[in-house]
């Protein structure tokens, strides 16, 4: 029996949360009676944007203060829950968040959806729904997002990898990260000690021994390395074909550039809200406070819902005005982000105006010295990503760098990506070790630990956080070394090669040096 109290008789549909059915998918109902949790997102009284513009930093403390959800809020969604038999498991006013749980059949009369069971032509299941999400009238002006309707896992790890070295042989032509670090002058004098750098990840885990065993051998510091789980995930180290190499990858690469920082793994679901949960998570959290988030994880901006690209984007604007810096890989689907539709597609969260997008390179060095570094590009498929975001505008960072227009038939002047560039390319990728196996593994899933480890080390030498650091290096691109040679047909078009300033496969280059 519904609870007594408010009657919901119109519903208007949710701005954004349209979807369609997965493609190569079998559709089915969902059990009506399968228990399933929700994260419900509220709606801001007051925007982010006057701040951003201001260039306020704020405490996370201060940030509660003053950008949090008022109580009454809170109490309207919980009544609306209730009504249609659904129970509140936790509110988190920072997160802005409401998690409730309950029935699918009670979800889909909440939320006016049918919630259908696909499985994919490999026999992968998961739950979704077609068409939008419809909350009650009254709740329009409250409710900003619903997560948790949809299970797929469309986020890959954007890791590449060449092969497997046997536990004793280490002489092969890739790179441990303190090698690169070093090539590219990152700062000597610091250790990234008091500082906290948070990875987001979507599955596998790490093995204490593998961690200890990886830096002793090469004579640097264990760093501090812990994790917090999120929606009921945790480290779970399986074998070494699994996601524990993507792991363990932005674990080694962030602790060899900053030994001293600490390093907090995030473990959350791979869907749209653990994703979500685990980043927001990992921004508010103030028991580790990261100062810099490193994020490996993505999909084509066409994968998402403009739902999902305005929530997580304003998450990135909270940890602009906390002063976290969010450096995320931007894919290694070359410009059409592995996307075979005849277009060209950027990689999400990467295309966000509020990340630091770290695309690929290819890097030989020998005798400590840099003999060449190109754009990335292995095939028509494989390489650095990059290009120009059909959902975020330009940002005013970008003005000045010539940034071209979309070259699909929109011409849409969006945010071009990346922001910096570096060793991505797996033949000349770094040695990783995972489960007692050295692996020689990159992709941009590593640039951007790289950068989150260079990140550390500057805020420890300047003695405060960078936070949202991509306005001052548009504004400094002489601190860049510029990466303007590569394969031409990386691509497939000119206005997408490597050039002299700001180009869609590198962006402004390596950052080498700063002021």
């Amino acid at each position: 029996m519904k609870n007594q109290g408010t009657h919901y008789t119109k519903f208007k549909e949710l701005p954004g949360t349209s979807k369609e059915m997965p493609e190569s998918s079998q559709a089915a109902l969902a059990d009506g009676d399968k228990e399933l949790r929700v994260t419900v997102t509220l709606r801001r009284q007051r925007s982010l944007d006057e701040a951003l513009k201001n260039g306020v930093r704020l405490t996370r403390e201060e940030f509660d203060i003053e950008f949090g959800i008022p109580d009454e809020r809170f109490e309207a969604v919980g009544d609306f829950a209730r009504h249609f038999n659904l129970v509140v498991v936790e509110t988190d006013k920072v997160r802005r968040s409401v998690t409730v749980s309950g029935k699918i059949c009670d979800f889909e009369a909440a939320f006016l959806v049918g919630l259908e069971e696909y499985t994919d032509g490999h026999g992968g299941k998961s739950m979704g729904y077609t068409g939008a999400i419809f909350v009650p009238e009254e709740m329009v002006d409250i409710v900003e997002g619903v997560f948790g309707l949809d299970t797929q896992a469309d986020i890959q790890p954007l890791l590449a990898f060449a092969h497997s070295i046997t536990p004793t042989y280490k002489s092969v032509k890739g790179y441990y990260p303190a090698e690169v670090a070093e090539v590219y002058g990152f700062p000597k004098d610091v250790t990234g000690k008091g500082q906290c750098i948070a990875v987001i990840e979507l599955g596998g885990g790490y093995r204490q021994e593998d961690i200890e065993k990886y830096y002793s051998e090469q004579g640097i510091p264990v760093p501090d390395v812990s994790w917090v789980g999120v929606d009921g995930a945790f480290n779970a180290p399986t074998r070494p074909d699994s996601f524990d190499k993507e792991v363990m990858m932005n674990i080694e690469v962030a602790g060899a550039i900053a030994g001293r920082a600490r390093i907090v793994a995030y473990f959350a679901p791979n869907t749209d809200k653990g994703f979500l949960n685990a980043i927001t998570t990992a921004i508010h959290d103030k028991v580790n406070r990261p100062s810099v988030i490193s994020i490996s994880w993505g999909a084509p901006e066409k994968k998402w819902t403009r739902q999902s690209l305005n929530i997580y984007n304003e998450a990135f604007k909270v940890a602009a005005i906390l002063g976290v810096t969010v450096c995320v890989a931007t894919g290694n689907g070359g410009a059409r982000d592995g996307v075979k539709d005849g277009r060209f597609h950027v990689d999400f969260p990467a295309s966000s105006p509020y990340v630091l997008a770290c695309g690929g390179t290819r890097l030989l060095i020998r005798n400590k010295k840099i003999i060449s570094e190109v754009a990335w590009f292995q095939s028509h498929h494989i390489g650095g990503g990059g290009g120009i975001s059909e959902f975020f505008p330009l940002p005013e960072y970008q003005q000045g760098a010539n940034v071209p227009a979309s070259i699909n038939t929109s011409a849409f002047k969006g945010r071009g990506l990346p922001d910096v560039a570096g060793n991505a390319d797996p033949s000349t990728g770094y040695k990783i070790l995972v489960h007692g196996t050295w692996h020689l593994i990159s992709g941009t899933s590593s640039v951007a630990p790289l950068y989150a480890g260079l990140i550390a080390l500057l805020n420890e030498q300047k003695g405060r956080d960078a936070g949202f650091i991509n306005p001052l290096l548009y504004a400094n691109p002489a601190l860049f070394r510029n990466i303007s040679q590569g394969d031409f047909y990386a691509n497939h078009v000119p206005v997408y090669r490597p050039r002299k300033g700001w180009d869609a496969c590198t962006g402004l280059g390596v950052l080498s040096r700063v002021e």
